[in-house]
């Protein structure tokens, strides 16, 4: 008996040890719901890691977010440890202020940082097409831990208010976007999708910073505003819908102090 005992006690613990550690294709549960993890290459296992929680597109899931090359592609390169959340039914509740992502998805971030040591100064929040609106969405009622939002073809409606901001923002978003329309403003104001955060944070006037590559194929133009509290700043290209080829480890290169290179 006490044999038997002592070998399901090894198992359980070993049960904790394997859940305790889950990363890549293995779910992290919390209660019903569950993400995804990629930890960086090259982790000592000990430093504490700045996190990018990224939100998938429409009929996705997050293991295809710790497989993506433009989005783990460039995390792992970085140190930054990549979370990755599954909406329920391969989607998200971004609509109201009274969406059940948002505590679910500050659930994963302190899930995670009970599992792996993270740097709560360095936490990014980051989406695609629906999940940039969630992105969004998330720095709307629960920003005031973030240190930036990185959303990419997918907002808001402007005239949204909120409750808290993250530190920064960051938006890129293509003229030809057919899925979810570039948001342009009144008489062709382009620099209309991030009106909403510009006027919570009291910015200027805009400054133009002009054309910038992080590859040949793709070029962007770049917003910047000047603000009493916050940053902005606004990516446009001529495309569509689509995350741009080292958009995401840009940002993060900037955002951490770090000379922006691909990939």
């Amino acid at each position: 008996m006490r044999v038997l005992l002592l070998l399901l006690s090894v198992m359980a613990l070993t049960a904790v040890g394997q859940e305790k550690q889950c990363h890549g294709a293995d779910r992290c549960n919390i209660g019903d719901r569950s993400y995804h993890i990629k930890l960086p290459d090259d982790w000592d296992g000990m430093t504490p890691l700045p996190v990018l929680m990224h939100f998938h597109g429409w009929g996705r899931q997050g293991d295809l977010i710790i497989q993506h090359q433009r989005i783990s592609g460039h995390t792992r390169r970085r140190g930054v440890l990549l979370i990755a959340p599954n909406g329920r039914g391969a989607t998200w509740d971004f609509w109201t202020s009274t969406s059940r992502d948002v505590p679910f998805a500050a659930a994963v971030i302190e899930d995670a940082a009970k599992r792996f040591p993270i740097d709560r100064d360095q936490i990014f929040v980051s989406g695609y097409s629906y999940g940039a609106a969630m992105a969004w969405r998330y720095a709307c009622e629960n920003g005031d831990g973030v240190a930036a939002l990185l959303a990419i073809s997918g907002t808001l409606a402007q005239t949204e208010s909120c409750s808290q901001a993250p530190q920064e923002v960051r938006h890129v978003h293509g003229l030809a976007d057919t899925v979810m329309d570039f948001p342009m403003g009144p008489s062709e104001d382009q620099t209309y999708p991030v009106k909403l955060w510009r006027d919570m944070f009291g910015c200027d006037e805009p400054k133009n910073e002009g054309a910038w590559q992080a590859v040949n194929w793709l070029t962007l133009d770049r917003h910047e505003w000047d603000c009493a509290k916050g940053a902005v700043t606004l990516d446009i290209h001529d495309g569509g819908h689509f995350i741009p080829h080292g958009w995401i480890g840009w940002q993060l290169d900037q955002l951490m102090g770090r000379p922006p290179q691909y990939p």
